[in-house]
């Protein structure tokens, strides 16, 4: 199959997207090599902490045919040596001859891996299918620059629409709080030594909330409750969330005051940026005012 380097790109995009929620606290990434044709021969993503990045998965998997071959990444390889090498050394190693970038890593230490892929001779491209990683990356990059963890608020409005809304939304996120309960999303996704989920409620001031949240290592946070629960309270009044889910069900047959079920009123500032159907419903999405339609969509 032949791509051009936006296609592989996009292809990138979605093996990294298949780890969303379980690479934290580094961001889901993946790499497709391509032969100067543009034939792909290899692929590959980054699992979670601790186990191989994506450029070193799809060098292994190409072999020898990476030697003269495009290496297409949807974040710059890292250049520290940390619990695995440095990818930058392991492309210059696989004797690559072009490394195609959608994002710079605002973490790079010291020079950064684009830099030092330069210095080695190697052409390096940098903002291939930039706006769209920037789409999958916004949680991570946002977790980045605030200091805390990213925060969907599940706004259930009873016990139904709850699970519905943890169902869809627990591969997308880290851990779960529910009812001041703090849980790993999916349970044994994580490598163990990553998540540090606390075996005390989470705390109703939201200072302190935030703290405890920040000091699990997730990067996405998923709240379940209602405005009543006061964790949720705090967290929802105080300006915390970053993004709300809300599950509307029964659409045939609305009640004889014309209310639908799952209906509720947001904060203000909020605007609705997404609809996804489910098997009983619709699950609606809303982001903050002031940020674009089109980057309110977070690829999955």
């Amino acid at each position: 199959m032949r791509l051009t380097e936006l296609a592989a790109m996009r292809q990138a995009l979605t093996l990294a997207a298949l780890r969303t929620g379980a690479t934290s606290p580094n961001p889901p990434v993946g790499c497709v090599i391509l032969d100067p044709s543009g034939e792909v021969l290899a692929a590959g993503f980054h699992g979670r902490k601790g186990e191989p990045h994506a450029e070193v998965n799809a060098l292994r998997a190409a072999g020898a045919r990476a030697h003269g071959a495009t290496a297409v990444v949807t974040l710059e390889p890292c250049c520290h040596v940390g619990v695995t090498p440095a990818c930058h050394q392991a492309l210059i190693d696989a004797g690559v001859a072009r490394v195609v970038v959608a994002l710079e890593d605002p973490t790079s230490r010291g020079q950064g891996g684009i830099a030092l892929l330069r210095q080695a001779g190697i052409d390096v491209v940098v903002g291939t299918g930039e706006q769209e990683a920037e789409l999958l990356l916004h949680p991570w990059l946002h977790s980045l620059a605030e200091g805390r963890p990213y925060l969907i608020w599940a706004a259930g409005t009873d016990s139904r629409s709850s699970e519905r809304l943890r169902e869809f939304a627990a591969p997308q996120v880290d851990i779960v709080v529910d009812h001041g309960e703090v849980t790993e999303a999916i349970p044994g996704r994580h490598h163990p030594d990553v998540l540090r989920t606390p075996a005390e409620p989470l705390p109703n001031t939201p200072d302190e909330a935030i703290a405890v949240l920040s000091s699990t290592g997730a990067r996405r946070v998923l709240i379940l409750g209602g405005e009543a629960d006061p964790a949720v309270a705090s967290l929802v009044t105080g300006g915390w969330i970053d993004r709300i889910l809300t599950h509307t069900r029964d659409l045939a047959t609305p009640s004889l005051d014309g209310r639908t079920a799952g209906i509720i009123d947001l904060p203000a500032g909020w605007m609705l940026t997404g609809l996804h159907p489910v098997g009983d419903g619709v699950i609606a999405d809303h982001r903050p005012e002031g940020l674009s339609t089109t980057a309110a969509q977070e690829l999955r």
